[in-house]
């Protein structure tokens, strides 16, 4: 498997790829298969994130056909690490407030941005750029008790029971986000030194309490079954600048690539296959959670089944 013309360490891939090859004894080839109903995604092009993120939604009919009046909602951006805006490891902060713009004016009760972070939380709310962009936001439009960032809290995870786990049958997952009535997945697209890449599947990872580390020995299936237990209602792919090397948390500007796009859909494992085939230039079959998150019904099963819009 190569990666921005490196190639992976087999040991590595091996590592991560042995759910996705026992998953393609047990399913139907998803490269071929027909069948299912046609999900769209949305491809979208502008200068400016915030306009990207906009674009993109509106290319599937806008938010209101993903967040009802009344409804709160968690937006899920990468914050994982201690890393500035350009560095590209983690969502752009406009392309957050974009997104929960949206979410307010197709009537949500109240917009929860948050993020388990990797690095020390405070560092990363306030590098990131995003805690400033989203309290600006509701500062200027009066909005600070509906739209709110915060660190998580340790109290706030809860054991959870995963109906139907491939993996791991129960997990402490955080309660605001098993409380909510939708959840948008906003992750970056990025490079990631052990699972190839890191998008909407991965992004959810974000949501975990205990050691997450664990997972990584049986990651395909452990996405999965976080996907199972807490649905998206909509994913949108923040690619404006693409970390191509040393993932997750890079740091180099010279590992970052302007890309200028956004990518959405309903379904996170579209959302994810179209992004992977159009900024790394990897199939399904390259990416071992990827493959597994097809093979197992989760969404789409078949590339046949993804419609691309592009605007």
């Amino acid at each position: 498997m190569t990666m921005d013309g490196r190639r992976v360490s087999r040991r590595t891939f091996l590592r991560v790829a042995g759910g996705a090859l026992a998953a393609s004894a047990l399913f139907p080839p998803y490269l071929h298969a027909a069948g299912g109903k046609t999900t769209d995604v949305a491809i979208a092009s502008a200068a400016v994130s915030a306009e990207r993120a906009r674009k993109a939604v509106a290319l599937l009919g806008g938010m209101k056909a993903f967040v009802s009046r009344g409804d709160v909602v968690v937006v899920k951006p990468n914050i994982g690490w201690d890393r500035t805006p350009e560095q590209a490891a983690n969502t752009d902060p406009e392309f957050v407030v974009a997104v929960a713009e949206m979410c307010m004016a197709a009537g949500a009760k109240a917009v929860r941005v948050f993020d388990r972070t990797c690095n020390d939380p405070r560092r990363c709310y306030v590098n990131s750029g995003i805690q400033e962009a989203v309290e600006r936001f509701a500062r200027k439009n009066r909005v600070e008790d509906a739209v709110r960032i915060y660190h998580v809290e340790d109290r706030k995870f809860v054991r959870t029971e995963i109906p139907n786990a491939m993996s791991i049958k129960e997990w402490d997952l955080y309660r605001d986000a098993l409380e909510a009535d939708k959840i948008v997945d906003v992750p970056i697209a990025k490079h990631h030194s052990l699972a190839g890449i890191t998008l909407g599947l991965k992004n959810m990872m974000g949501v975990m309490g205990g050691n997450r580390g664990q997972i990584h020995y049986r990651l395909s299936e452990c996405l999965v079954d976080v996907h199972r237990r807490l649905p998206v209602a909509l994913t949108v792919i923040d690619a404006g600048r693409v970390l191509i090397r040393n993932g997750p948390s890079g740091g180099n500007l010279a590992d970052v690539k302007p890309f200028g796009k956004a990518f959405a859909s309903r379904d996170v494992i579209a959302a994810d296959v179209v992004a992977a085939e159009r900024i790394f230039r990897l199939s399904p079959r390259d990416v071992p959670h990827l493959a597994v998150a097809m093979a197992s019904g989760l969404g789409v099963t078949s590339l046949a089944q993804i419609r691309r819009v592009e605007g």
